[in-house]
């Protein structure tokens, strides 16, 4: 591992500094609306308008590309969004602010596909594993960074958009200065929707409720602790409890879902988890709210990857590039709308209904995903299929699938070929002035 990250530093380091920002600036934005007494519903609605922008992102990413070159298109993209950042200091209106975090959305979800494919390219077959678990561990550990920072700063002051600022002007220089050729371009392969839909209900499922969970957690959970008594130092280390918890059961869930059947490890967790958020949502002691968010963090971050792990277990590797497509838009559609419901029912009987909302939505998979329902027609000859942490919060891409030791380089060359005669032409006159000599 500390060759692999010597060997990707750069292109870590600007997802370490991204992360950061992001992270910081998510709990900023939610704290600071709770503490101007904003209804709860803009808050989630930010949230929201964050995860569309990440969906539609993938789409825009993937037109940018083609068409400037990854280092052009890493740069634009990271000046949209240090200038969407910054515009939150000009003004206090949130209709503005929300298509600001739209923006910070779709931003950000081309500068994840930047990333993801160089390195898919650099990446040697052998490294591949350890590459996206260095990812992945670098996502973990910047989000979680971003809430400590608030520690530190614990004024709700315009000093954390600044902040936010500078983190994202300077995930550009490593990128910037790169002297390696750019990566062949990408290009996403035609979804099977209805395909996945009949072959993998249970991993949709969960995916979906792990974007409901996630999603109110990062768009709500910050203003919960407000209301809670705890002041930003303190929330600042709930968020980073619950993420290092998180990046902490990674390992073990991974070693136990290799060993045991993932849907019955699916339906446990939804039980423990269903459990946990019932008792955060009763309990009024700080110090058990931080025992139990990190029991949360345990079990919520590791929905995602269990449902990943599930799915590939059920689907050829010829379809894994498809397939990751496919779950990113499932979370992102249930990301989406999670902070919407958890802040009408905040705004309607209280902030406990937010773990209220997150417990019966658990539930659903306690009552759904059950494993006499998986027949194991579909069942691939490796099952079970590799586990690989996943972050769980669409920091990731549709091209993440690249890095996937899970899914054959051969079989993303053959399925993510450019098909655009414009975009060949951009990205050779893009090639030639980066040759060498």
């Amino acid at each position: 591992m500390p060759s692999t990250f010597t060997s990707f530093s750069s292109l870590y380091l600007s997802t370490l500094l991204m992360l950061v920002g992001s992270g910081l600036l998510s709990t900023y934005l939610g704290l600071r609306l709770s503490a101007d007494n904003v209804n709860a519903v803009w808050i989630g609605l930010l949230m929201t308008g964050y995860y569309v922008g990440l969906v539609m992102g993938a789409t825009v990413g993937h037109r940018l590309i083609a068409r400037v070159g990854h280092i052009r298109a890493f740069v634009a993209s990271a000046g949209v969004v240090t200038a969407s950042v910054l515009c939150h200091a000009l003004t206090s209106s949130v209709e503005v602010w929300l298509a600001l975090r739209w923006l910070v959305g779709l931003g950000m979800m081309c500068q994840y596909m930047v990333l993801e494919s160089w390195l898919n390219e650099q990446a040697e077959s052998h490294q591949r594993g350890r590459v996206f678990a260095g990812y992945m561990l670098v996502t973990f550990l910047g989000l979680g960074l971003g809430q400590l920072l608030l520690t530190l700063m614990p004024e709700l002051t315009f000093r954390h958009v600044v902040l936010v600022a500078i983190c994202f002007s300077l995930c550009l220089v490593p990128v910037a200065v790169t002297r390696r050729l750019h990566p062949a371009p990408l290009h996403p392969a035609p979804l099977e929707v209805r395909l996945f839909i009949r072959r993998i209900p249970q991993a949709l499922s969960t995916i979906a409720v792990a974007g409901l969970i996630l999603g109110g957690f990062y768009g709500l959970a910050p203003a919960y602790a407000a209301t809670q008594g705890l002041d930003t130092h303190a929330i600042g280390i709930f968020m980073a409890v619950t993420i290092g918890a998180g990046l902490f059961a990674q390992g073990p869930t991974g070693w136990l879902s290799d060993r045991i059947d993932r849907s019955r490890m699916i339906q446990v967790n939804a039980i423990l988890l269903t459990t946990i958020a019932l008792m955060i949502a009763l309990t009024s002691s700080p110090l058990l709210l931080m025992v139990l968010t990190g029991l949360f963090g345990l079990m919520a971050f590791t929905l995602y990857p269990l449902a990943v792990a599930l799915a590939n277990d059920h689907v050829d590797q010829e379809r894994r590039v498809q397939l990751a497509a496919t779950l990113l838009m499932t979370f992102g559609l249930g990301a989406s709308a999670g902070p919407l419901f958890g802040a009408a029912l905040m705004e309607l009987a209280g902030p406990g209904m937010l773990y209220v909302f997150m417990a019966c939505s658990s539930l659903l998979l306690v009552v759904f995903v059950r494993p006499e329902r998986v027949t194991g027609e579909n069942l691939v000859e490796e099952a079970p299929v590799q586990f690989m942490p996943a972050a769980g919060n669409l920091a990731t891409s549709p091209l993440a699938a690249a890095i996937d030791p899970r899914v054959d380089e051969q079989v993303v060359i053959e399925q993510m070929q450019d098909e655009e005669p414009i975009a060949e032409e951009a990205v050779d006159e893009d090639d030639a002035e980066h040759r060498p000599g």
